[in-house]
């Protein structure tokens, strides 16, 4: 089940169903199987049931490619994807559209259930006493139970209002809405923001800007060694900014292969004062760009005002004045081409499962199946 299941990932076979059909309909993935044929529900319930397990393939297929040659820890780059969460963003409502149409329902919803009364009522005075007609309409039986969701999820926002701010690194982090560059943001009462949402379908899940719009998703995180594009670390969060994964993914990277790498390239979005600091405290040469020019370019000058004497003024002077011949083009061409054959050679653009836990470890067997790919290739080239 396990090699059927990371051979199914680097093929782009991601939902139960696709791989049980596959095990009927193509050749490669008999072969794989010796011509078994496990049902969907038992492929799906072993994924869920050693999630942990599987998520834990990563180090120990990384090191094989460590083995094999392929990561040479030269320079490293980092970047983060946004992948839409098993849920929709019309699924999500605001902590103002909460209270109104909590409101509206529970009027709605009083009024049929006493029109449900009387014809109960009705029919018990025609048909008699004996025969049934307590049951709500189905019609009330929705209602109800979406206002009954709609007020757990207030619920929650308003517990979450008043309960002290969660660590920098705590997952899920704080609700879409509920802080505001890095600060908490509440209503002048105490409690949520109107502008606050909460997930029916995966509450775990954020609203997350993209260049191609918002959507209600993960933001996955990589750290890709250029000698062969093997992923060194992975990352899930429900934060959209990737400001704080720089130190968790090259702590990652150090553990697992037992030593830092030479340097490290990453986008504006890891540029920040601490992350040069923890980038010279571990003694790796850094190439992160503060600041977006025009067009695209390297223009340190572009988008943020530098304080002089910094670490990343000095950084922007670093990266103008090597210019086109700078290490930090090398990231453009290492870790953006994986994440490239990730969501678009291997179609992995949806979460399956739902819960930041089950959605962590589905990440980390995406990022397993990668570097799989790249040892075989290698192994038969």
């Amino acid at each position: 089940m396990v090699a059927l299941l990371l051979y199914a990932y680097t093929q782009g076979l991601y939902a139960s169903r696709r791989i049980a059909r596959a095990c009927e309909e193509r050749l490669d993935v008999i072969a794989v199987t010796g011509m078994q044929r496990p049902d969907f529900r038992t492929i799906s319930d072993f994924r869920k049931r050693h999630l942990a397990a599987l998520a834990a393939l990563f180090v120990q297929v990384l090191r094989l490619c460590r083995a094999a040659g392929l990561v040479k820890l030269g320079h490293v780059a980092l970047d983060g994807t946004k992948i839409q969460a098993n849920a929709a963003k019309h699924k999500a409502m605001s902590s103002g559209r909460m209270q109104r149409t909590e409101t509206a329902l529970a009027a709605e919803v009083a009024h049929w259930l006493a029109q449900a009364e009387a014809a109960d009522a009705a029919a018990a005075a025609e048909h008699g006493p004996e025969n049934r007609g307590d049951e709500l309409p189905e019609w009330v039986k929705d209602k109800q139970a979406r206002l009954e969701r709609i007020r757990a999820a207030k619920a929650a926002l308003e517990a979450e209002a008043k309960a002290a701010p969660p660590a920098p690194d705590a997952e899920p982090g704080p609700s879409s809405g509920m802080v505001d560059h890095g600060r908490p943001a509440r209503a002048p009462h105490g409690g949520p923001r109107a502008r606050a949402q909460r997930n029916f379908t995966d509450p775990d899940s954020r609203v997350m800007k993209t260049r191609d719009g918002f959507v209600q998703g993960y933001n996955g995180q990589l750290a890709v060694d250029s000698a062969h594009q093997i992923i060194t670390a992975q990352r899930l969060t429900t934060n959209g900014s990737d400001q704080a994964g720089l130190v968790p993914l090259l702590d990652a990277t150090t553990a697992a292969l037992g030593r830092p790498p030479r340097a490290v390239s990453a986008d504006a979005g890891f540029c920040r004062e601490a992350n040069l600091e923890a980038l010279a405290a571990h003694g790796v040469r850094g190439y992160l760009v503060p600041g977006r020019g025009r067009h695209g370019s390297v223009d340190p000058s572009g988008q943020r005002q530098l304080k002089p004497g910094s670490r990343m003024a000095a950084m922007a002077a670093k990266l103008k004045r090597a210019g086109r011949r700078s290490r930090y083009r090398l990231r453009k061409q290492t870790v953006e081409p994986v994440i490239g054959q990730i969501k678009h050679a291997r179609g992995f653009r949806q979460f399956l499962l739902r819960g930041f836990t089950k959605v962590k470890a589905e990440w980390a067997l995406i990022c397993t199946a990668h570097n799989l790919t790249k040892l075989v290739a290698a192994r038969t080239a």
